[in-house]
């Protein structure tokens, strides 16, 4: 959970490190894992409880005592397990380092799917999903976000910074032009509006409930990181990942006879909802029990034992919303009298992708910070983020040409954003505040 770029991991930094594939390989079965109620378990928050005491007996057979500190992280699933790590052993680590969180990772990807659905009727090219939303006309509307959006943190650089406020100012209807003949690029069809708009609100079931969470609008939609989400793994691993280890019962399918595509396109919205909550004699806890933490803004534990938390999510994350980790952010807030900054602490980071990439500085070290944070009690009020430019050990391609290759920007700990203060280098970080 160190940002997008290649930074120095905690092994380096000499922590004893333990990693986990949360019960089951990947490469041996894929998805096929989710026919095992006992592996659902695991995957879902058992693998964590089981191996942290392991892995302090270890340390301490190795070392002769225990471990001073102990510190659990990760991103996208990674970072749904240190939620749910949070809430269910808090009392077994002092840092939580939180990035991109799948934290209601089966309604997400339902959500996915419902996307899918909708880009499959709005293909230009039938049985072509990325013909429902082409490039160039996700990069229409990245541009025209931008040009509502972009001065709002008083520096027009490219970069959506105060993205609650670019919610309001934009409008897809009214700011992308609606096409009077044929879909060229240079406009949005009547029908396209009307779905990617509901899209970008939440995906809804037939009754009009909202299955997850809204998206906000941002600048890097004309990207591939962006695509790959919704047109490629909205077909594959969500499809695999409802159909095996999710929903009850899982498909009678064998994996090898297993259509992924034709599942996510064909299945019904409503039925996924449901099955994810449900449970039978074989599978005794639904996947949205076994996936989520119990009581998600209840950390009282982590909270009384002086426990830190950090977390971050690019707003511009195609598969889990910022918005819902704001959400959750908010309630965790609302739980502990409006502020819960004295233990947790939320960043956006505004254009990235899902955990890196993007039209964002995406290269930042939160591990440092954190450890600080628990122990010397130094609260982090910003982190100094860096694009991946030319020179970079992995280069970011999906940058804007005309940003600095070395730009810098302060991630700022949510609500305040990063304002521009009126004077200075804006490809430098030291030129913005958190207000």
């Amino acid at each position: 959970a160190l940002g997008g770029g290649p930074l120095t991991g905690a092994l380096m930094q000499g922590f004893a490190v333990l990693s986990s594939d949360a019960g089951h390989a990947n490469a041996q079965g894929g998805p096929a894992f989710g026919l095992d109620p006992q592996a659902r378990l695991d995957y879902g928050y058992q693998a964590v409880r089981s191996l942290t005491p392991m892995a302090k007996a270890l340390i301490t057979a190795a070392y002769g005592r225990g471990p001073d500190r102990s510190y659990i992280g990760g991103t996208s699933n990674g970072g749904r397990h240190t939620m749910v790590a949070a809430a269910r052993a808090a009392d077994q680590y002092d840092g939580f380092l939180v990035g991109n969180p799948g934290f209601r990772l089966p309604l997400a990807a339902i959500a996915n799917i419902a996307g899918a659905q909708a880009y499959n009727t709005l293909a230009s090219t039938p049985g072509d999903i990325t013909t429902g939303f082409t490039q160039a006309e996700r990069q229409l509307v990245s541009k025209a976000v931008l040009g509502k959006c972009d001065a709002l943190d008083g520096s027009t650089d490219g970069l959506v910074q105060d993205t609650t406020a670019c919610q309001a100012a934009f409008d897809l209807n009214r700011d992308v032009p609606t096409c009077t003949a044929g879909r060229d690029g240079s406009c949005l069809s009547s029908a396209q509006k009307t779905s990617i708009a509901k899209l970008f609100s939440g995906a809804t079931t037939s009754t009009g409930a909202k299955v997850y969470a809204s998206f906000p609008f941002d600048a890097g939609l004309g990207t591939t990181g962006w695509a790959s989400w919704k047109f490629s793994e909205s077909l594959n691993r969500d499809s695999g990942a409802v159909a095996f280890i999710w929903q009850v019962p899982p498909t009678t399918d064998a994996l090898a006879a297993f259509n992924g595509p034709n599942f996510s396109l064909t299945s019904n919205i409503d039925t996924l909802v449901s099955k994810v909550n449900a449970t039978n004699a074989t599978y005794t806890e639904a996947a949205m029990s076994f996936m989520t933490p119990p009581n998600p803004s209840n950390l009282a534990t982590l909270k009384n034992r002086g426990a830190k938390m950090m977390l971050y999510h690019g707003t511009n994350d195609p598969i889990f919303s910022s918005d819902d980790t704001t959400t959750w952010y908010n309630d965790l807030r609302g739980a502990n009298g409006g502020d819960a900054s004295n233990f947790a602490r939320f960043y956006r980071v505004p254009g990235m992708n899902h955990c890196s990439g993007g039209p964002a500085t995406d290269q930042f070290d939160m591990l440092a910070p954190l450890v600080a944070w628990v122990e010397q009690g130094k609260a982090p009020d910003s982190v100094t983020a860096k694009a991946r430019g030319a020179g970079a050990d992995v280069v970011n391609t999906e940058l804007p040409a005309s940003w600095s290759a070395n730009r810098t920007r302060p991630l700022c700990v949510y609500p305040k954003v990063a304002r521009y203060n009126g004077t200075g280098d804006v490809e430098s970080a030291s030129s913005f505040s958190c207000k």
